[in-house]
């Protein structure tokens, strides 16, 4: 079998250095890249085929689970973290394990042979001409929301609009307000464009929820959001 590529992304140093070791020792195993932040790591999985990212979840600015849910090709993912509270999140994102720091060897090379199972077959195919989806694949409809120590399932279609709240955003939805950390502009990037609008620097739309224009407001079911001036133009262009 060919070499597994292997990316470590953990924010603290010595967690770095231990993994590294760990693959050293482990023939099959290469080690093409180590970052300290997520930003760092999407440049590396740009420049270099990435097989296995071992991949810290609790980071400042842009956590692992965060960082996962914005890839739309995706490593085969080990979690290493010190929070046992994430396993849950682990197996939503499908990911091959979860390691509770500190770990030792032993259980390190159990996730690796899951890891390896899952690649073998990969490795064995052609690699395809094209980047295509396959017949099965479905386009994402919704977004994974962290709030109050759980995770939510939030589909596009129920979002009346997305509220910035300092370094919260609030989703608002026909069960009400859900808040979780976040800001405008990474949801801006998520989100498709066909569907939702940035029409002020503190507020998302739902472009299907919109049903009046007010002056400077749209009316999105009973309550009305206000438009941006920088945002304006774009607003009658695209929703009137």
């Amino acid at each position: 079998m060919n070499k597994i590529n292997c990316l470590i992304v953990d924010d603290e140093e010595p967690a770095r250095i231990l993994v590294e070791s760990y693959i050293q020792r482990l023939p099959h195993l290469a080690v093409v890249g180590k970052c300290a932040h997520p930003l760092e790591a999407v440049h590396v999985l740009q420049q270099v085929p990435v097989d296995l990212m071992f991949l810290d979840i609790q980071m400042p600015e842009l956590t692992g689970v965060e960082f996962l849910e914005t890839l739309s090709q995706k490593p085969v993912v080990i979690f290493t973290t010190a929070y046992k509270e994430y396993a849950l999140q682990s197996y939503e994102l499908d990911v091959v394990d979860y390691l509770l720091k500190p770990f030792r060897f032993e259980r390190f090379l159990q996730a690796v042979h899951k890891a390896s199972n899952l690649l073998k077959p990969r490795q064995t195919q052609h690699p395809p001409q094209e980047t295509l989806p396959s017949a099965s694949a479905q386009p994402k409809d919704y977004l994974l929301v962290k709030s109050d120590f759980k995770v939510f399932r939030i589909f596009y279609k129920d979002i009346y609009y997305i509220e910035s709240m300092k370094e919260y955003v609030g989703y608002h939805t026909p069960l009400g307000r859900t808040l979780s950390l976040g800001s405008l502009k990474n949801l801006e990037k998520e989100l498709p464009p066909d569907q939702f609008m940035r029409v002020h620097k503190s507020f998302i739309v739902n472009k299907s929820m919109v049903s009046t224009l007010e002056g400077n407001q749209l009316h999105v079911g009973s309550i009305k959001i206000p438009i941006g001036s920088s945002y304006r133009e774009r607003v009658l262009k695209e929703l009137f």
